[in-house]
């Protein structure tokens, strides 16, 4: 996580106003790897209910015509995909992907709205596995991915939805 990214700072602020047990990371020493440099996730989140999170937070505006960015680069992809195998089974990768937003977004993101230094931000979610299924290359020269339009509305979903089930063992304890 870099502290001076915005999009991260408000994702963590939404952590902890859903009360959910988190360590950020410091992206900036990377982990090596059997030798290799390793790209790290923004946040470890620890979970109750379902298996632990690796984080990966993708920043963006929503701008006119421009809805619903979604790119990624592939090591983005590719380091997600190898610390899910150093940390195993107990463990997903989620991309988590942050709107600054100036208007209520689409009725499915009301649950994961953060407001965060004068700024609103939506926050969605796309599990690694179903974000391979469904990427397409989107520049060559910079390594980037991304989801067509339809492809990512199927796959993507509110981040509430992950959280309503220990927030209501919460209420009922």
């Amino acid at each position: 996580m870099l502290r001076s990214n915005p999009y991260d700072a408000a994702f963590e602020e939404y952590l902890r106003q859903q009360r959910v047990a988190y360590v950020s990371v410091d992206e900036t020493r990377r982990a090596l790897l059997a030798d290799a440099s390793l790209k790290s996730m923004d946040f470890i989140v620890y979970s109750a209910d379902t298996a632990n999170l690796l984080v990966d937070v993708k920043g963006r505006k929503r701008l006119p015509g421009r809805n619903w960015e979604n790119w990624a680069t592939v090591e983005d992809i590719r380091g997600l995909s190898q610390w899910e195998q150093v940390f195993g089974a107990d463990f997903r990768s989620l991309l988590v992907f942050a709107y600054e937003i100036s208007s209520d977004p689409v009725g499915d993101a009301l649950d994961s709205i953060v407001s965060y230094r004068q700024k609103r931000y939506a926050f969605y979610g796309v599990w690694l596995e179903d974000y391979r299924r469904a990427m397409k290359q989107r520049s060559l020269s910079w390594q980037t991915v991304w989801i067509p339009a339809a492809g990512y509305r199927a796959c993507r979903f509110s981040l509430g939805t992950l959280w309503t089930g220990a927030r209501e063992a919460r209420t009922s304890a």
